[in-house]
């Protein structure tokens, strides 16, 4: 199996499913986590030298953080439901518990943080919601914590994939320091499916080939990308979501087009019959 290919694993004692550590992924800014809470269950955690993103992927809960209280946030029970999310911004330093109040699938974004920006909530109404590509490269996108939000170093965004269709396609990268074309970012996708028992297929790969592995996430698995291009296809009969996270030195999200597969974004896409 695919080193860059962490599979769900059954709830520990707090109900993780997933939990990835820059030590665990080799790399060097990105921590991602999810937790599976039953209602009246509850997560805490002292944020250190970290800021984060609690995405409520499904269910709703209350938050406490030092500075904030929220109660019975969140409105889909299912992403497949396609509704805005409700997520909750945390500081470096600081503490957060969430009390689930249904059955809660929560995610737990993490990157370096720097003293900022204060605890806040990301609710619906905060979050841009777009139409990419066309064609068999059509998908819907929430951005939940994009580079024009406040953040020390997170981005956040998911994105929903009709069967059939692909996504984050053409393929393209971020791993350089290169601007103004180019970021380093190192990313993690979060797979679920509708129905739960599908899969798509991810391809990790760069143009020397040194790095190229295509593996099949299944329901909650999530894909490692270090560096190189990672489309992603989905399967007939099987729609896909995906919360990505990104971060690295520079928080812009600034990246480069395969140059084979760029004309898919032309006019010359789709072809005609």
């Amino acid at each position: 199996m695919s080193k860059l290919l962490s599979k769900r694993r059954q709830p520990d004692s707090q109900g993780a499913i997933q939990c990835i550590t820059p030590e665990s992924a080799g790399w060097g800014y990105v921590g991602f986590e999810v937790y599976e809470l039953d209602a009246g269950q509850s997560l805490s955690q002292d944020t250190l030298d970290r800021e984060v993103c609690l995405v409520l992927v499904a269910g709703k809960a209350s938050v406490r953080t030092r500075e904030l209280s929220l109660d019975a946030i969140g409105e889909r029970m299912s992403p497949f439901e396609r509704k805005k999310p409700y997520a909750v911004y945390v500081p470096n330093d600081d503490h957060f518990t969430v009390t689930a109040q249904t059955r809660l699938e929560l995610a737990v974004c993490k990157a370096p943080g720097f003293g900022n920006h204060p605890a806040r909530l990301i609710g619906p109404d905060s979050i841009d919601a777009e139409h990419r590509g066309k064609g068999h490269n059509r998908r819907y996108v929430h951005n939940i914590l994009p580079d024009t939000a406040e953040a020390d170093s997170l981005l956040v965004v998911e994105v929903f994939t009709d069967e059939g269709c692909t996504s984050s396609y053409p393929s393209h990268k971020h791993d350089r320091d290169a601007e103004p074309g180019e970021t380093y970012l190192e990313e993690t996708y979060y797979h679920r499916f509708d129905p739960p028992q599908g899969f798509a297929l991810q391809r990790v790969y760069t143009d020397d080939f040194e790095l190229d592995e295509c593996m099949a996430p299944y329901n909650q698995d999530v894909v490692q990308v270090p560096k190189g291009y990672h489309p992603v296809a989905t399967i007939a009969g099987y729609d896909n979501y995906y919360l990505n996270v990104m971060a690295g030195p520079t928080r812009k999200w600034r990246f480069t087009w395969e140059a084979d597969h760029a004309w898919v974004n032309s006019d010359n896409y789709p072809k005609s019959k």
